[in-house]
């Protein structure tokens, strides 16, 4: 199907990395913006002029659309008004509504007509902020319009989903761009100690926004929605008192341009990977030109992964839960760029008052001692510009009873994440958290198999209705650990077909 993307906002810093970024063959580019911003001089893409806060401009602007036979299938809602960064008795209401008029109201009418047009599916992005998640003194207006925006976005992921319709956002940190150079010139903005408080000391490049909802627009995302994507260098990662990363004496020079790419096939190495969700990731990984290493405790089934996936796969036995084991793997693996930490199990499904220490620790051994056990082993061994991927679960977000142990140990996979980004973003390392929904997998069979799931009632519960397959994983964590996701760390990135956005009551999704 031809692509069709329509871009607000696009005559700004992100708004032209975007048109660059979702630019590909075959893709008929839209670019909308205010009256007098420069958008109608944009190269290489059909423009429009339209004041988004104006509800009567939106709707002539969608007839003028479908006059011109334009049949939008990514829309990105990238139009918003800045902070004003005033004091709350210094703010005009009149402000207060035209911010709320244009960052919340405005993608919620783009997002409705586009919805409306998109009768085989469509994917809808929107650029939230940070400022919608944590409170900012002087912020009213744009951080609760962002808010909103944030809630709007799960809540019309979720009615849609059975449309094949699917909505995301990413929430920026600071990003430099012509909005936070005025903030600067202003005085309203110390970007120096904006940089001391990021773990990776920088503020974000616009095509590193441009990336991130790029992912989140095409077919590699098709089974995330209703996911609020933090691209924000590890700020939200970052809680204590004093500097998150040392002063910097001038810009850091990734903060102005992107590094040059890697060169030749990087080492990345995956636990858990003789089969499901990490022998999907082996295999995505090789597709990319990389070298993996598989570990995995079942011998037998990881050299038979191992041969089938050929030459770019070394197979290595290794129990996580055995410290020996993995630091002498480790020593045999040596140079390091991705470690992938995948092997799980699951837990065993019996009531609270018949587990005790033991179930605990059965769980607690492989999915969080174990990978923490795998990241210690690593970092002596990670190049620069190293990534590591912690795989959590919608288990560890939204915990289910009886599984206290698996969620348990999720949740601290993701809080684990967060302490390493805030710790390793100033050595120039990464660590991110993908957290799967219910993946067809074996190991779900096997408990489908001793009815410990129910899958009717599961896919009832997920708005696109269905499990997610392990390429679905596999494609999101190839995104993160890749250069294109060089400002996304400390974050936790759903692929759960927007189980963690439903809220309501009843079943999500109709089943046959």
């Amino acid at each position: 199907m031809t692509r069709t993307c329509l871009v607000t906002g696009a005559a700004g810093g992100i708004g032209r990395a975007l048109m660059s970024e979702l630019s590909e063959p075959g893709t008929e580019m839209i670019a909308v913006d205010l009256p007098g911003s420069g958008v109608l001089d944009l190269p290489d893409s059909r423009n429009f002029e339209c004041d988004l806060s104006d509800e009567a401009q939106i709707l002539a602007l969608w007839q003028q659309l479908d006059a011109e036979g334009l049949a939008v299938t990514v829309l990105v809602n990238n139009a918003a008004m800045g902070p004003t960064m005033a004091p709350t008795v210094e703010t005009d209401i009149a402000h207060f509504r035209l911010t709320l008029r244009t960052n919340s109201y405005a993608p919620f009418l783009m997002a409705r007509e586009a919805a409306t047009r998109m009768p085989n599916g469509g994917a809808i992005v929107n650029t939230a902020s940070l400022a919608g998640v944590l409170g900012n003194p002087c912020r009213n207006a744009y951080a609760a319009s962002k808010a909103a925006l944030i809630s709007m976005t799960r809540s019309l992921a979720c009615e849609w989903a059975a449309r094949g319709i699917r909505v995301n956002a990413i929430a920026p940190g600071y990003v430099r761009t012509p909005m936070v150079a005025a903030l600067e010139a202003a005085g309203k903005a110390d970007l120096s100690a904006v940089r001391r408080r990021i773990p990776m000391g920088r503020l974000a490049r616009a095509d590193e926004m441009a990336s991130a909802i790029g992912f989140l627009a095409s077919d590699r995302a098709r089974y995330v929605t209703g996911t609020i994507l933090g691209v924000d260098g590890g700020w939200l990662s970052f809680n204590q008192p004093g500097d998150a990363h040392p002063p910097a004496d001038t810009v850091p020079e990734a903060e102005l341009s992107p590094p040059a790419p890697p060169t030749g096939p990087r080492r990345v190495v995956i636990t858990g990977a003789a089969d499901g969700i990490g022998a999907a990731h082996a295999a995505r990984f090789i597709a990319g030109g990389d070298s993996v290493i598989l570990l995995d405790r079942n011998a037998e089934a990881l050299a038979a992964r191992g041969k089938a996936l050929g030459p770019q796969a070394t197979a290595l036995p290794c129990d996580v839960s055995d410290d020996a084991a993995v630091e002498a793997a480790f020593a045999q693996i040596g140079a390091v760029d991705v470690l992938v930490n995948n092997a799980a199990i699951a837990d065993t499904f019996k009531p609270a008052e018949e587990q005790d220490f033991a179930d605990l620790h059965r769980t607690f051994e492989v999915n969080l001692t174990g990978a923490f056990a795998c990241i210690k082993a690593a970092l002596p061994r990670l190049r620069p510009g190293g990534v590591i991927v912690n795989i959590g679960s919608i288990a560890g977000l939204v915990p289910m009873a009886p599984r206290h142990a698996y969620g348990a140990s999720k949740a601290g996979i993701d809080i684990l994440t967060r302490c390493l980004a805030a710790e390793l973003g100033p050595q120039g390392f990464r660590v991110v958290t993908v957290a799967p929904g219910y993946i067809r997998t074996p190991g779900v069979a096997a408990l489908e198999a001793k009815g410990q799931v129910d899958s009717r009632s599961i896919r009832a519960r997920i708005p696109m209705g269905d499990l997610g397959r392990p390429e679905d994983i596999a494609e999101a964590v190839h995104f993160v650990a890749s250069p294109a996701a060089s400002y996304i760390n400390g974050t936790l990135l759903g692929v759960d077909g927007g189980w963690n956005a439903f809220g309501s009551a009843g079943e999500a999704s109709e089943q046959p």
